[in-house]
């Protein structure tokens, strides 16, 4: 719950992007704050060690999918940590090459950014961008940019890029890596069918690409799992963390295998990137994630998915509800024959959440999506699903 200046009170189905994984200003995670305050507040991370740094560098290498060794480097945000990986990556590869998809977020910095591409707003007026990267369509099954239908299309959408765009217009021995959100965030949480990460997987390591998993939104127990990749138990080269990892504070990290950093001191680096503060918040923040979100994410994802899935036949604007654990969409059509997007309606029903007390946004062309905190209680999930619904309606009769 939230309040505005104003003593409005709000159910809080954001979290601030999916930033405060455990709600707003959990007391354990403020506590662990103060203690870090207590000691010391900063030191250049990449010049001296500090042992919380050092601790939750050993705690996310553990928990990141691989039994490789693995190697963190911090920063302070996610598009910061896509630069990491997107500087390692060639690197390592010595290949100036990248793919991503149509759709995908990665974040707004120059590198990030030309790995953008889920609204033109993001990179309109800032060009020229990064050369080399070329973007392909994502595992959208429900606008599938080949007019398909999976299983029968063997998943056409990962097949393109062996079999026409590297027989066609670039060649894979160029080609460094391969970024990809394991459940497409501004995109409009796309959730890809259940063999798309697994035949990803094997078309990087064919190839020899650097496969980045960007888990910036979908990481950190959102989607009932560590990191999403793992419900396709898959394990990527170089991980992107950040927003849930501390609950607010600003932080961010790349975990690489071992054996791809091996790029010299001083390569890259930063002043503020693992902050000590903000380092004490995520391992506060870890624990309370073991300790019980993550379970509650997974169960409270079943019981928005139960309840939208049971009043979707009577809104005939829900054309789709999609979602892993508290990461849910809900994309809206003017007809769901067409399935042309309902970006007017999907505002209106945003505006009218807001002013009945609940905190929504929109992604994609047409979505409503939720993200609440991790610790969310079913009697505030169902409290907000009435206010969606009601909010639905009423924009559903004024069109």
């Amino acid at each position: 719950m939230v309040w505005d200046v104003d003593g409005a009170q709000f159910i809080d189905f954001t979290a601030g992007i999916a930033v405060t994984a455990t709600g707003h200003c959990h007391p354990a995670v403020v506590q662990a704050i103060k203690d870090q305050a207590d000691k010391f507040v900063h030191m250049s991370g990449t010049d001296f060690y500090y042992a919380v740094q050092i601790e939750l560098a050993e705690k996310l290498c553990s928990l990141v999918p691989g039994s490789e060794p693995k190697q963190v480097f911090f920063t302070n945000s996610g598009t910061e940590a896509v630069e990491a990986a997107f500087k390692l990556a060639r690197y390592h590869t010595g290949c100036s090459r990248a793919i991503a998809f149509l759709g995908a977020f990665h974040g707004r910095s120059m590198g990030a950014l030309s790995l953008t591409a889920s609204k033109y707003v993001h990179r309109e007026g800032f060009a020229p961008l990064v050369p080399g990267v070329t973007h392909v369509p994502y595992g959208y099954c429900y606008r599938c940019a080949y007019n398909l239908e999976y299983p029968s299309c063997d998943v056409h959408c990962v097949k393109y890029i062996e079999d026409t765009l590297f027989k066609r217009l670039i060649s894979p021995n160029e080609v460094g890596a391969i970024f990809v959100e394991p459940v497409q965030g501004e995109g409009g949480y796309v959730v890809p069918p259940p063999l798309y990460f697994p035949r990803l997987l094997e078309l990087a390591d064919k190839y020899d690409i650097v496969l980045v998993d960007d888990e910036i939104q979908t990481g950190m127990g959102r989607t009932g799992k560590w990191f999403a990749i793992e419900h396709w138990d898959v394990v990527a080269d170089i991980t992107c963390i950040a927003k849930g990892v501390a609950s607010g504070m600003p932080l961010g990290a790349m975990v690489a295998k071992k054996r791809l950093m091996t790029w010299p001191r001083g390569a890259h680096g930063n002043t503020f990137g693992g902050n000590p503060i903000s380092c004490a918040a995520a391992l506060a923040t870890i624990r309370l994630i073991e300790d019980g979100y993550m379970h509650n994410a997974a169960r409270m994802g079943e019981r928005f998915m139960e309840r939208l899935k049971r009043i979707q036949p009577e809104h005939p604007s829900m054309g789709d509800v999609r979602g892993l654990g508290l990461m849910i969409g809900i994309e809206l059509v003017k007809d769901r024959d067409t399935r042309e997007p309902a970006a007017e309606l999907r505002d209106a029903v945003v505006q009218a959440c807001f002013e009945r007390g609940l905190l929504a946004l929109g992604c994609g062309m047409s979505t409503v999506r939720f993200m609440p905190a991790l610790n969310i209680t079913a009697d505030l999930v169902d409290e907000g699903l009435d206010i969606f619904e009601e909010a639905l309606s009423e924009a559903e009769s004024a069109t």
